[in-house]
């Protein structure tokens, strides 16, 4: 037997769905933890140039959401459809979907590149970079010239998960940030590069997370899936597959980054670029925080998948119920401990003579934000069913609805309507998620109750 037959994932991915989650979802939560670490860590290095330095990153914090949108967004598609089929039992089409998604995310990434440098400098204007700008434009230009590795290493992920296997993602991601912590300090400070230092570390370590996925696809070959091209047969449905809850994801990732871009401005016309600063950092500090969270909903997504290929519905529903349960016992957690140490989380990245300034305020942004982490607990994995049964439109509708209408909604009421300033701006995120997501978490059991009787 060939060992890239080898299908102990894929046994595991059909089977128990909470076990299922649990051994997707742990790799996922320690991948997505070291993701969301070394960019903190870009953070760090980068504040020490100084609060406009770290501003102007901020800046591009929402166009960088774009492209990892994108990437993660193509993944969850190429997820949905691999855990489909294999759940249908049909490897052969499991595999071109694999080389489909591959191609998909080239052509896309190209694409998407080009759009993205001619306009960089007027979406930065048009958020209100001011000051910052030339950081802003130093550290986008060199991101954008390489974000092909930044879209396709995070879509690569998705077709490694469509098989079950979170793991090997894992142990690419853990080398790509540990050679990032090495080559911030040096391309920052010793080559004297400033935040393009920080943005050449960056593609450099994204570049040896592809070349880590691909050996083990082409080289030692002992993966289930085989995405070569001799294996490509261009299919209609298979893009269709991979689009329907791609684009959909990628878009709702997408509004994330538009909701970013609309609060940096909104927080600069009701204070100063230094709350941008607080925003786009303590925002860092959010995303370590969800992470188990949306970990766990990232994983359920195949689960989800694999169990409606094969008309396994009630399997939906228990593992729907346990991700909830899962998630709100990380969500308790992190909420208290971000709480509690929120002062010395906000020193780390306010520790230079020019951005200490802001320690303050970040420490507030911190001790705040928490409120809502128990109800994203609920309304991720209720968001990642819909993308697990190919409803992608239905779960951008519902990002769409969670950021940009409740949240920008309350946020422009408390901070500009009834005049609490930035303080304003913090709550009206919380009330928003909180809102949203319980609606959310009623629409997903409605939905699969209906996919339940149905089948009976």
């Amino acid at each position: 037997m060939k060992s890239n037959e080898n299908s102990e994932s894929v046994d595991v991915l059909l089977g128990n769905p909470k076990k299922a989650l649990i051994n997707m979802a742990m790799p996922l939560i320690i991948s997505l933890l070291i993701s969301s670490l070394y960019n903190l860590i870009d953070a760090a290095w980068v504040s020490g140039l100084g609060a406009d330095a770290l501003a102007g990153v901020g800046f591009f914090t929402p166009i960088f959401m774009i492209l990892v949108g994108f990437g993660n967004g193509l993944g969850a598609g190429s997820s949905f459809a691999i855990s489909k089929y294999i759940g249908e039992e049909n490897k052969p089409k499991a595999d071109n979907a694999s080389i489909h998604s591959i191609l998909l995310d080239i052509i896309i990434s190209i694409m998407l590149t080009a759009i993205l440098l001619v306009l960089l400098e007027l979406i930065l204007n048009v958020m209100g970079a001011g000051q910052t700008i030339s950081y802003a434009t130093d550290y986008g230009n060199i991101i954008l010239a390489g974000s092909i590795l930044i879209i396709l290493s995070n879509a690569l992920y998705g077709i490694y998960r469509g098989e079950g296997d979170s793991k090997r993602p894992m142990y690419a991601m853990m080398v790509s940030a540990i050679l990032n912590m090495i080559l911030d300090p040096i391309f920052i400070y010793s080559l004297d590069l400033g935040v393009r230092g920080a943005a050449i570390a960056t593609l450099i370590s994204a570049a040896f997370v592809i070349l880590i996925l691909c050996y083990w696809f082409y080289i030692k070959n002992d993966t289930y899936l085989n995405p070569i091209l001799s294996n490509f047969k261009f299919k209609r449905d298979i893009s269709r597959d991979i689009i329907k809850v791609g684009i959909p994801a990628s878009i709702q990732l997408l509004n994330n980054a538009f909701f970013a871009a609309v609060f940096s401005a909104l927080l600069a016309f009701l204070s100063s670029t230094d709350s941008v600063a607080v925003y786009s950092t303590g925002w860092r500090i959010v995303i370590i925080g969800t992470t188990p969270i949306l970990a766990i909903g990232t994983a359920l997504i195949s689960v989800v998948a694999a169990n409606y290929g094969a008309k396994n519905y009630e399997n939906i529903k228990i593992a729907h119920r346990y991700a909830m349960k899962i998630s709100m016992i990380f969500a308790f957690a992190v909420a208290i401990v971000t709480n509690v140490f929120a002062g010395d989380l906000a020193s780390i990245f306010a520790s230079s003579s020019t951005s200490v300034r802001i320690a303050p305020e970040l420490t507030s942004f911190l001790q705040w934000i928490v409120i809502y982490y128990p109800t994203m607990a609920v309304g991720v994995a209720s968001t990642y069913v819909f993308q697990g049964i190919g409803k992608g439109i239905t779960a951008m509708f519902q990002t769409i609805m969670r950021e940009t209408g409740f949240t920008i909604f309350f946020a422009v009421l408390l901070g500009v309507v009834l005049n609490y300033g930035v303080w304003g701006a913090w709550m009206g995120i919380v009330l928003g998620e909180i809102v949203s997501n319980n609606l959310t978490m009623i629409w997903a059991d409605w939905q699969i109750k209906k996919l339940i009787d149905l089948n009976d």
